[in-house]
């Protein structure tokens, strides 16, 4: 038996390596503070559950949806979008309902990319903008994300060659992993260079709606002219607290959410109708569980920092997601230093080599259990002298 070559150049997935660790601790009877995996730790909406469970008995649910979305979510996604950051869109043409974010990001690169195109990806970043591009034979191209550049590529630095055949940019705003945002500013200058060099923007944008301190996240669609050459992907797996529960969006340009379309018929069979109808109800229901989550993750994260900043690290508060991005310690290697915490504190961070070569360096944490597990992580650093002074 041989596999497919592009199968021998995929890294293991990296939180499927953590997940490992994590039960070879757990069998040792080490007491393990997960700071590794952003998974929302709290429950999904009580409205939305009970739409769900109503939803489900309706047999008319049982069937085959359409590919694209129901046409009530579709609808739904258009009004939330108006409402959220005043933009229209059709929801005939300009909207795709998605098995979560994950699934529409991996099957954008099959629907533009041929064998031996570029695609310009952040690193570091979202693992699956690599790994989609190698699954369609293509080759990926670094966009850096330095912190002396506040995490944003550097759209001049880019090879001009490689730009001309390059057909996808992805961009990420708030970031993961480095929990960097961007503004308008920054949004005109990608639209700029994807018009130039006739590339497709794709901005993932599953953080946008977790932020702090008065902060709010602009749409990259929001620009003038970024409905022409780009996409936006989005998620209700952090918003709303339904991370298991697979459900996302695509929206924006109509030729490209035309070709996802295409690869996503001939691949999946779309999302169970009922799953659609509980996210019509996140969208257009009550809203109050965002703001309620924010300030929740305000509290763990002043608690994070606050706790880093007094070990000798000098860590801004984060506006925009459930993420902290540290340095190592004394030059060590991010896998060394998360090997480090595993060993001394029984804490999991995620090693920043796994979100590609600019994330050597860092770890990231992810502010996803209680405040007290957090304080108590905290004092375990101090305890096993894990400092920078």
């Amino acid at each position: 038996m041989k596999i497919a070559q592009r199968i021998e150049t995929i890294p293991p997935y990296l939180f499927a390596e953590i997940d490992k660790k994590k039960e070879e601790a757990i069998k040792r009877g080490v007491d393990i503070i997960n700071l590794g995996i952003g998974d929302p730790d709290q429950p999904t909406p009580s409205h939305i559950i009970e739409k769900l469970r109503e939803s489900v008995k309706d047999p008319k649910t049982h069937n085959y949806p359409p590919y694209q979305g129901t046409a009530e979510f579709r609808q739904a996604v258009t009004l939330w979008y108006k409402n959220r950051f005043g933009i229209d869109l059709d929801p005939d043409k300009e909207v795709m309902a998605l098995i979560g974010s994950k699934e529409g990001i991996a099957h954008i690169f099959l629907a533009f990319i041929d064998p031996g195109d570029f695609s310009l990806i952040p690193d570091p970043g979202y693992p699956v903008y690599k790994t989609g591009t190698l699954f369609a034979n293509g080759f990926p191209y670094i966009m850096p994300l330095l912190e002396e550049n506040n995490f944003l590529p550097d759209l001049e630095e880019i090879d001009e060659e490689i730009a001309k055949r390059a057909k996808l940019m992805f961009i990420n705003y708030p970031n993961n992993p480095t929990a960097a945002v961007a503004n308008k500013d920054f949004f005109e200058k990608v639209v700029k260079f994807a018009k130039k060099y006739d590339i497709l923007v794709c901005h993932d944008f599953a953080y946008s709606e977790m932020t702090f301190n008065g902060y709010k996240a602009n749409s990259f669609l929001e620009v003038d002219g970024a409905k022409e050459v780009g996409i936006e992907f989005h998620s209700l797996s952090k918003t709303y607290n339904m991370t298991g529960w697979r459900l996302g969006f695509a929206v924006g340009n109509k030729e490209a959410i035309s070709a996802l379309s295409i690869v996503k018929s001939n691949i999946d069979s779309g999302v169970f109708k009922a799953i659609q109808k509980a996210g019509i109800e996140a969208l257009t229901g009550p809203q109050d569980n965002i703001e309620k989550m924010n300030q929740i993750y305000t509290q763990r994260r002043d608690i994070v920092i606050k706790g880093l900043n007094k070990l000798g690290w000098n860590i801004k508060p984060t506006k925009a997601t459930f993420y902290i991005w540290i340095p190592t310690l004394n030059k060590m290697s991010s896998i060394e230093f998360a090997n480090l915490l595993l060993e001394k504190t029984g804490i999991i961070v995620t090693p920043g080599i796994g979100y590609g070569d600019y994330g050597e360096g860092y770890v990231r944490i992810a502010l996803t259990v209680e405040k007290e597990r957090l304080e108590e992580a905290v004092e375990r650093l101090e305890k096993a002298d894990i400092t920078r002074k």
